[in-house]
């Protein structure tokens, strides 16, 4: 999962940017990078870590220009390493800069067709450099004079979207010419449009997530809609166009599970009230499947479960409490690598108030549950402050498949609940009752009062892929993704000479 942004403004646009990036930083905190354009040359600056790490006073101070984007990261399996920072830069034709939340899964084709038929060189194992070289080769074939126009960017992306299977949000810089977003046909990986009015006139703004347009006064136009494409021009001409041939939207549900900030609107759906939502759902399952049980207190696990268990513990009528405190200088535990590191890293993201714990029978509330590291040391964190009984919501489905758009999960064979009934996974999370939502709840609770969505990817549940897989292309991920496959392509430190 990756956060990416684009501006075409009446001043410098290099803080605007980076504020956006800082709003977009839950998406992405392996990597960050910025490139604008000024008098037709390109400025770009990225690196490993955090955006206020990366970009210091001085850094941005040397990124001038009217036009830029911007691109936080969270690497996939094997892609770790300031080499993949995004943006990726080529120079023909026109010179164009792009960011890419998503992935594809028809990349190693599009590689080896780059190299053999399109003559181009790709310099790193990112799909992202891979979509790069297809869009700048089909505007290279639709080319019919130096000014980049409109129908030209359309042709294009319309080549891309025949080519590029999988799930994908595009910003790409052409300096001197303007910004271009365009979205995959089946609207898979989030992208929304908005505008501002200055005095000097109408600014645009691409961004991963709407809370990114309001910390920076932009009004939310639309949604990016799934295989349109939107170019900006330096002069803020907006044009937008439909560039896929059957186009639906089926975006990813687990955005509004996990990723998105609650503050955010994607597709026309709220995530915040989606997420109340699933937690009045949980509920009514909560209380007819364990209504003799004495439930004292619900506690979410900070910070996504908040929204959700607050409208469950009203539903219930039991009291809401804060029962862990959040260690925010830890990343997520679900794509650390190595069981190890996982476990530890548990214990030092939370520490629980043994007072909310202690003598009670205690409900605990969590988005979701992937490898079941995370909550089973949560349970015994609980047990050992003194709680009687440790009852554990998901409000998420069971995660049984890998995502293949874009969300590093594991292998499947590491998913705790891949080839595993509910007791089962109790058991081995020592809870003394576990409940999951269910996914026909969790698709009404984000459809609700949206009429776009025509379905949801809902692949990480269901193992219904909406572009369809090859069977062989889950197997090598498979291959990638498991943890002996992290150790072995872990880089290893070179050999000291010893001293004599």
């Amino acid at each position: 999962m990756c956060g990416v942004i684009g501006i075409v403004g009446q001043c410098n646009v290099a803080s605007v940017i980076y504020e956006g990036l800082t709003v977009l930083q839950h998406r992405g905190q392996d990597a960050a990078g910025m490139a604008t354009s000024h008098n037709g040359r390109l400025q770009l600056v990225k690196g490993s870590g955090l955006v206020k790490d990366v970009f210091n006073s001085s850094e941005v101070q040397k990124l001038q220009g009217f036009m830029g984007i911007g691109h936080v990261r969270y690497p996939t399996a094997g892609s770790e390493g300031q080499q993949e920072a995004q943006p990726f830069y080529v120079n023909s034709p026109y010179g164009i800069a792009l960011g890419h939340n998503g992935n594809l899964i028809n990349a190693e084709q599009l590689r080896d067709e780059l190299f053999r038929t399109d003559r181009r060189h790709i310099n790193t194992d990112s799909d992202s450099e891979v979509l790069l070289n297809v869009f700048a080769h089909e505007l290279h074939r639709y080319e019919t004079d130096k000014n980049l126009q409109p129908e030209t960017v359309f042709k294009a992306i319309t080549g891309v979207h025949k080519r590029c299977v999988g799930g994908y949000a595009v910003v790409a810089l052409v300096p001197g010419f303007g910004l271009v977003g365009f979205r995959d046909p089946w609207g898979i990986r989030p992208l929304v449009l908005g505008q501002r009015h200055t005095d000097t006139g109408v600014e645009y703004m691409l961004a991963s997530e709407s809370a990114a347009l309001d910390i920076n006064g932009f009004s939310l136009i639309d949604d990016v809609a799934p295989g349109e494409a939107v170019y900006v021009t330096r002069d803020g001409q907006l044009h937008r166009q439909q560039c896929a041939e059957n186009p639906m939207y089926s975006p990813c549900i687990f955005e509004y599970v996990y990723f998105a900030r609650p503050d955010s609107l994607m597709d026309d759906i709220s995530v915040h009230k989606a997420r109340l939502r699933m937690g009045e759902k949980l509920a009514e399952r909560i209380a007819q499947r364990w209504a003799g049980e004495d439930i004292d207190v619900v506690i979410p696990i900070p910070d996504t479960a908040r929204t959700c268990a607050i409208p469950m513990a009203h539903k219930l009528g039991v009291k809401l409490r804060e029962g862990f405190v959040k260690n925010r200088y830890v990343g997520r535990t679900f794509i650390m690598p190595g069981q190890s590191e996982r476990t530890k890293s548990v214990r030092r993201k939370l520490n629980p108030i043994d007072l909310e714990f202690r003598g009670k029978n205690v409900l605990l509330v969590d988005d979701s549950i992937v490898r079941g590291t995370t909550s089973k040391q949560i349970i015994q964190m609980a047990r050992e402050a003194g709680a009687k009984k440790v009852f554990f919501a998901s409000a998420a489905p069971p995660v049984r498949y890998p995502n293949i758009y874009g969300i590093d999960m594991p292998a499947a064979s590491e998913l705790i609940a891949h080839g595993r009934d509910e007791d089962e996974i109790c058991r081995l999370l020592g809870a003394d009752g576990l409940i999951y939502q269910t996914l026909e709840d969790l698709v009404e609770a984000c459809r609700e009062r949206t009429q776009k969505v025509q379905e949801f990817d809902t692949s990480c549940f269901s193992g219904e892929y909406v572009t369809g897989v090859d069977p062989e292309y889950l197997q090598a991920l498979e291959a990638r993704r498991s943890d002996k496959a992290r150790h072995q392509n872990k880089p290893k430190p070179p050999e000291q000479t010893p001293v004599l």
